[in-house]
């Protein structure tokens, strides 16, 4: 795994995302980003291979970017080029793919279990995934009586 640091662009795989990205047309970078977070959503064969699962993380953290308190994809090894406006469907199938990446299932997930910084870099994908869809508040006071 050619990993450098925790973060959704800190590794080969994500680099040459990127790359494809830049190489594709305009029209044809949302499809790529839809079809690396549907591979990890719903993977195959029921198991989550890991370039699938880096592809996922950088996909979403792409579909972040355009959010509102998202932060700019990593401009060394992200995409240089403009992406279009993602539709806001994308942000549910990150989630999922974000789900399956951190899965028992997920070869990403075994690798990265093995390794010190494990903790940081799963604070991390759920970092992203909580500004996908942020978790709701426990409420403080009843609204009703039970």
């Amino acid at each position: 795994m050619g990993t450098w640091d925790i973060g959704p662009f800190d590794n080969d795989t994500a680099a040459d995302f990127g790359g494809d990205l830049d190489e594709a047309t305009l029209e044809e970078r949302e499809s790529m980003i839809r079809g690396a977070l549907k591979r990890a959503a719903d993977p195959a064969e029921d198991y989550l291979e890991i370039y699938d699962g880096e592809r996922a993380v950088t996909a979403a953290a792409l579909v972040v970017a355009q959010h509102h308190e998202g932060e700019p994809a990593c401009s060394n090894y992200g995409p240089s080029e403009p992406l279009p406006e993602l539709p806001a469907d994308l942000r549910m199938l990150a989630v999922d793919a974000l789900d399956q990446v951190v899965s028992e299932r997920s070869e990403l997930a075994e690798l990265w279990a093995e390794a010190a910084n494990w903790s940081k870099w799963r604070q991390d994908i759920t970092r992203i995934r909580n500004l996908l869809d942020p978790p709701i508040p426990p409420q403080e006071e009843a609204l009703f009586d039970i």
